[in-house]
């Protein structure tokens, strides 16, 4: 079985989604119970997510034998050179294939591509998987750059 990552609009159907699992996780994990498809819609409305087309921004979907699996969004700041990777997720049947560091490098490459210097994201403290995906591909935890209610970790990567 094989992995295919391309680029692709976050209002496609496989996007969206994948965009909902990633919330639905998220949001669960965070309430420590299953989230509302009420509280799924609310925290997806005004998300940010239509920065993630060109020129501020792009949304990769990594599908595993064809099948839509994963999706990884960078956030492009010219100005600074200053990528943010966002929403980073592997559908749970699929972690343990490679799916994680393969979206951590098409990020790494639509951020160079883009002419960035830096990579950098936000986490929290109970996801504790991401943080050891960054930290397995180069990133350094690095001061908060933001102050976001959610983050409680911050990581960067020159590129």
């Amino acid at each position: 079985m094989t992995w295919t990552l391309t680029p692709e609009r976050f209002d496609t159907p496989d996007a969206a989604r994948l965009l909902r699992d990633y919330y639905d996780e998220l949001a669960s994990r965070y309430w420590k119970r299953r989230a509302t498809e009420a509280e799924i819609d609310d925290g997806l409305t005004d998300d940010g997510v239509d920065r993630l087309v060109p020129p501020t921004g792009r949304l990769v979907v990594g599908r595993y034998a064809g099948e839509p699996a994963s999706c990884v969004g960078v956030f492009l700041d010219p100005a600074t050179a200053v990528a943010e990777l966002t929403r980073v997720y592997v559908r749970p049947g699929f972690r343990r294939t490679g799916g994680g560091g393969l979206l951590v490098a098409a990020a790494e490459e639509v951020a160079r591509g883009a002419g960035m210097r830096v990579l950098r994201l936000d986490t929290r403290s109970d996801l504790v998987e991401a943080r050891g995906l960054y930290a397995k591909h180069g990133f350094r935890e690095i001061p908060a750059y933001n102050d976001g209610p959610y983050a409680d970790h911050w990581f960067a990567k020159e590129l």
